[in-house]
């Protein structure tokens, strides 16, 4: 629709038209009180520019409208605006609109029955699709909490590649790395304000993650007026039943999905909006070929369905109708990506939705317990109680130790099937049913409750499978996951289902949303996988021909071995078969084989024979791929193993895993099973320690399958040049997830480097890199900052120990210039000196994004220093800054402090193991008087002795921003220890103190003890080694029976003898606060231990304390042993 504000008014000729009589019927049959309003607002939607200007002229000389009316409308400046106001001025003098309905009529009809038809139209198809939604109830079913949609760039290589299973179970049943929340109400609309309506939309989902529910939630949302009150049509269409044709041509199909008379009034109006629903594109019999599929642009002309569908996507028909595609990830890759506009996700089940779902879940029941049921459900048994309110903790406890089953939770349709399964386990309180651990046990338990009661007759099980199982099995053959009622009885399968029977349980029926079409599909496509195993397994122990053959023509195959490693076989050509074989060798498993044994007239003698037929089958398969890439077939073998449940071979991967024992072992099979583990080990759940174990021939290996980890530690490996191009390589691909990467202590050299800058090029998902300890080397820097100076992802470099000297900090210091995605830089012991780091101090004084910067143990002088002060006093984004060990003096701490005082970004500031003196901690005492961001000050290890000290101390009282504060080392004594006790007495803020190795005095400590009784913020005090005796000791026994906010006390290498342990130990018993107490190294001797020990009877909040070296005995040490076991168990204490 044009939108021109500037309007060129014609004055065109006037032509009285006579009307005939009939004309005059017509006209007075029209005629209605209030049309113009009643079609107000279609008429500012569909006036166009030119038809404005036509109107205007027409009523103009009709004398309906004056010069200063049309002066008025030329006045407003949108189109909306103006006919608003034509509308407004018309019905002062046609109040019926009779005019102007005339004229649209015999000059512009098309329009005019735009106008007069639109809304009858929509409301009628509104009315059709609340009626289907009304009639259908699984509108609600499997609905998620969270998101609607996630938009993301596109369908990865991963998802077009493997079975969907198989995808959740690599991304541990996370959503897309690259996404962002997109509500339904954001579907078609603009992203930006310079960005257009998508015309192509795309919606990936693995089965069951609830596509079909979006669609009715849209259309519902929609139907109902809430979202899109612009677009005229949503309509949905079930591309099952779009299956059924062979040939269709676009005016058959849309006659077909809106029979509506008068909806090519919609259809083909160049201003109203269509949106066009696609609902499961892999349900066409033919897939989509956009390279093979003959353009045209007839819409009579009828084609093949999946070419039909093919030209409406590339717009050569239908080109004005907006279109949303959903399907499998598989499939709506093969829909090429300049045609689509927007591509979305539906995001997964998280393990908070989960946990609700089941509670939802276990609501539910017991609101339904006590209603009547079909007896084969097992909720109908009144010998059931209710389910408990414990009952989705136990499933839920149960879940999370089963990671396998918890990551495939994460599709809502397999979520359901587990929920509901192990909820009526567990409501069953039967101990002789142990709850299931693999996903076969679960699907058993699912499709025959009575399973756990052993209830199951082999009727109710091998009957069904030559229907239910046959249909299944060769559908998953060809694909195929919807079934037509004709269908359903070629395969023997009655409908409608009876309530109650197997087919009920395991089957839905979906109907056409335009017609009264019915089509039958399993509750979800891993339960077609289950009965197609089923199958094969029950048909195979007696079957003399290739099962794969549906005709039975094939070459003699006897004896369930060798249709097993068929199957096999056919399954390392077919990733469509994965999860048939898993569960075809979970069906082997020894409870599997409890459960369905007898029932399916399976001997146990027969089944340890299969079982270990296919444990060396499956074993071979997995060492037998030598030294070649791990493959996620050779993957899914190895989850095969664990569906068998022989997992020795599994544990004693994991148990090297976790105690770092890999190294020379990731040869053969070892790596498929460390890659399988890296999906579902809990030690690789937050991160993937591979240290110590890495060669350049086992990365290889594990290269395909550490793509997806999001967190790496490969250190200490010797990492070689050409291993590097190997990580290289890693980093670059499309799907790499790892968004962490230490590489540290791994003899990096800077020709090593070449590739992993080249990949950070690239690379769109890593952030935090570490690559200290290796020998990167100047020339290394220089590389690594050319990369990083166009990456604009990592936000946390760690160079620390790599010689980068001064060139390589002037490298890295032109990177802050530019980069701004980076937040923290580690260049410790780097050799830097002034130089270089005045060339990272003007880099700072123009980078508004690095918030953490350590330089620490390099050669800066007070040069450095001034410089790093200067950039201070202008940047208020750096917030940590380390200069430990830097020689920094007086001078260079003059200057520091100075630009603390205008400056207000630091809140961290480390100046350990430098040589300022009392002059820089007067300076420093100046600059906490006026500065209020600095939060932490590490001072340990200088020369301020009790004179500076005593500065800082005073400018304590009054600052109310520091949080901590480390003295240790500083020559401190009693005067140092008596001022800081005054600035306790009324400073508030300071949370932990550090005093350690100063000689303090049982006179200092006193004094401390006597400030604690008043100060309510100081929650950790170190006192290690400050020469306090048995006095300090019982002046903090007495602060601690009045302080309630300190909880940690650390008095390691004092003297407090048994006396000072006699008078903590009675303090202890009244307060309330203390946590840690450390009093390692104190003389106790047993007597000591004693008095602590009944301490821990009458205090309960300690968790940890230190009484290591105070000659105990082995007495004291049972004293202690036993009060912790009868009285505080939860105390850790160090004997």
């Amino acid at each position: 629709m044009e939108r021109n504000p500037q309007i060129p008014w014609q004055d065109d000729c006037y032509l009285v038209l006579k009307s005939t009589s009939q004309e005059l019927q017509t006209q007075k049959k029209m005629e209605d009180d209030g049309w113009l309003h009643k079609h107000q607002k279609l008429l500012q939607r569909f006036v166009s520019v030119s038809l404005l200007v036509d109107v205007v002229n027409h009523m103009r000389k009709s004398e309906q409208l004056s010069a200063e009316d049309v002066s008025i409308i030329q006045g407003r400046e949108s189109l909306e605006d103006k006919v608003q106001t034509l509308v407004d001025l018309l019905c002062i003098s046609d109040p019926q609109g009779s005019v102007l309905q005339t004229y649209l009529q015999n000059s512009h009809p098309d329009e005019y029955n735009l106008i007069n038809l639109h809304d009858a139209v929509v409301q009628r198809h509104k009315d059709a699709l609340h009626q289907r939604l009304k009639d259908d109830n699984q509108i609600s079913t499997n609905q998620s909490p969270g998101p609607a949609l996630l938009l993301i760039e596109g369908v990865s290589d991963l998802q077009q590649r493997e079975h969907d299973l198989i995808q959740v179970s690599v991304n541990r049943g996370m959503g897309p790395l690259h996404s962002r929340p997109l509500g339904l109400d954001k579907l078609l609309a603009p992203l930006t304000r310079v960005s257009t309506a998508p015309r192509v939309t795309l919606t990936v989902g693995v089965a069951g993650s609830g596509k079909t529910r979006l669609v009715r939630q849209f259309v519902q949302l929609w139907s109902s007026g809430k979202i899109y009150p612009d677009l005229s049509l949503a309509i949905p269409v079930s591309c099952w039943e779009l299956s059924n044709f062979d040939r269709l041509s676009v005016e058959r199909m849309l006659r077909l999905i809106v029979p509506y008379d008068n909806v090519d009034v919609i259809l083909h109006g160049g201003d109203c909006k269509v949106l066009l629903i696609f609902d499961g594109l892999e349900e066409f019999r033919s897939p989509l070929d956009f390279s093979e599929a003959p353009a045209t642009s007839d819409p009579r002309r009828e084609l093949p369905v999946s070419d039909l569908i093919t030209n409406i996507v590339r717009g050569n028909l239908l080109p004005g109708v907006a279109l949303w595609l959903l399907s499998r990830p598989g499939v709506g890759s093969k829909v090429p990506a300049g045609l689509v506009d927007r591509v979305t996700e539906v995001p997964p089940f998280t393990h908070a939705d989960i946990q609700e779902y089941l509670k939802q879940f276990v609501t539910h029941s017991q609101e339904n317990s006590h209603t009547p049921s079909h007896p084969s459900t097992p909720s109908a048994s009144c010998t059931h109680p209710p389910a408990s309110k414990g009952s989705s903790h136990h499933v839920w406890d149960h879940l999370s130790t089963q990671k396998p089953l918890l990551i495939l939770s994460s599709v809502p349709g397999i979520c359901r099937i587990v929920t509901k399964t192990l909820s009526r386990l567990v409501r069953a309180e039967s101990e002789d049913v142990s709850l299931p651990r693999t996903l076969t046990e679960i699907y058993a338990h699912y499709c025959w409750p009575r399973l756990s009661i052993g209830d199951a007759s082999s009727g109710s099980i091998r009957k069904p499978l030559a229907t239910l199982g046959r249909m299944a099995f060769y559908s998953l053959l060809r694909r195929r996951h919807t079934f037509s009622e004709a269908e359903l009885r070629t395969y023997s399968v009655d409908a409608p289902l009876q309530q109650g029977s197997l087919g009920q349980r395991v089957l839905r029926h979906e109907q056409s949303w335009s017609s009264d079409c019915v089509s039958w599909r399993f509750v979800h496509t891993s339960v077609q996988e289950f009965f197609a195993a089923l199958f094969y397994y029950t048909s195979s122990r007696r079957a003399m021909f290739d099962l794969f053959s549906e005709s039975g023509v094939s070459w003699p195959r006897i004896g369930f071995p060798s249709h097993y490693r068929a199957a096999v076989q056919k399954r390392a050509a077919n990733s469509n078969l994965d999860i048939f074989i898993r569960f075809l060798s979970g069906l082997l498993s020894s409870p599997s084989g409890v459960l369905l044994g007898g029932a399916l007239g399976v001997g146990r003698e027969e089944q340890l024979t299969q079982r270990t037929m296919a444990l060396t089958l499956l074993q071979n398969t997995v060492t037998g791929s030598g030294g070649e890439p791990v493959s996620m077939s050779s993957v899914a073998t190895v989850a095969c193993l664990a569906e068998l449940q022989q997992g020795e071979w599994l544990r004693s991967v994991e148990e090297d895993l976790i105690s770092c024992r890999l190294r020379g072992k990731l040869k053969g099979g070892v790596c498929a099973v460390l890659a399988y583990l890296l999906q579902v080990s809990d030690a690789c759940a937050d991160e993937t320690h591979l240290s110590n174990c890495l060669d350049s021939a086992s990365l290889k290996r594990l290269l395909p399958q550490l793509l997806y980890c999001s967190k790496l530690r490969m250190e200490n490996n010797e990492l070689k040049d050409d291993t590097m191009e190997l990580l290289g390589s890693l980093l670059s691909a499309k799907d790499c997830h790892i968004q962490s990467l230490s590489l540290a202590d791994s003899s990096i050299s800077s020709k090593g480097i070449k590739p992993l800058s080249r990949a950070l090029l690239v690379n769109r998902t890593l952030t935090v890199l570490d690559l200290h300890g290796n020998n990167i080397g100047t020339k290394g820097a220089k590389i690594l900052a050319e990369a990083l100076r166009m990456n604009q992802v990592i936000v946390s470099l760690n160079l620390q120990s790599n010689l980068v000297e001064d060139e390589g900090a002037r490298a890295l210091a032109e990177v802050l210039q530019c980069n701004r995605k980076l937040t923290s830089l580690n260049v410790q012991k780097n050799s830097v000196g002034p130089d270089g780091v005045k060339r990272i101090a003007d880099a700072l004084k123009k980078n508004q994004t690095l918030q953490e910067l350590n330089i620490s143990s390099n050669h800066l002088g007070d040069l450095g220093t001034v410089a790093l002060a200067q950039a201070l006093v202008v940047n208020h984004t750096l917030h940590t800054l380390s200069l430990q060990s830097n020689s920094v003096s007086d001078r260079g701490m003059k200057a520091l402090t100075q630009a603390l005082r205008s400056n207000k970004g630091l809140t961290s500031l480390n100046l350990r193991e430098n040589s300022i003196g009392v002059e820089g901690a007067k300076a420093i005492a100046r600059a906490l008087q006026e500065n209020n961001a600095l939060q932490e000050l590490d001072l340990t290890a200088n020369l301020l002795h009790d004179e500076g000290v005593t500065a800082i101390a005073g400018a304590v009282k009054a600052n109310r921003a520091l949080r901590s504060l480390h003295l240790q080392w500083n020559f401190m004594k009693g005067g140092a220890a008596n001022a800081l006790a005054q600035s306790l007495h009324s400073n508030t803020s300071i949370q932990l103190l550090d005093l350690q190795e100063n000689a303090l005095g049982d006179e200092g400590v006193v004094s401390l003890a006597g400030a604690l009784k008043e100060n309510s913020s100081l929650e950790v005090l170190y006192l290690q080694g400050v020469s306090a005796g048995k006095a300090g000791a019982v002046a903090l026994a007495e602060a601690l029976m009045v302080n309630q906010t300190l909880h940690t006390l650390d008095l390691r290498g004092n003297s407090v003898g048994m006396g000072g342990a006699k008078a903590l130990s009675s303090a202890l018993k009244t307060n309330r606060s203390l946590r840690s107490l450390n009093l390692q190294e104190n003389a106790l001797g047993m007597d000591g231990a004693i008095f602590i020990a009944t301490a821990l009877r009458g205090n309960h909040q300690l968790t940890y304390i230190n009484l290591l070296g105070n000659g105990i005995g082995e007495s004291g040490a049972k004293v202690v042993s036993d009060a912790i076991r009868t009285d505080a168990t939860e105390c850790v204490v160090d004997i």
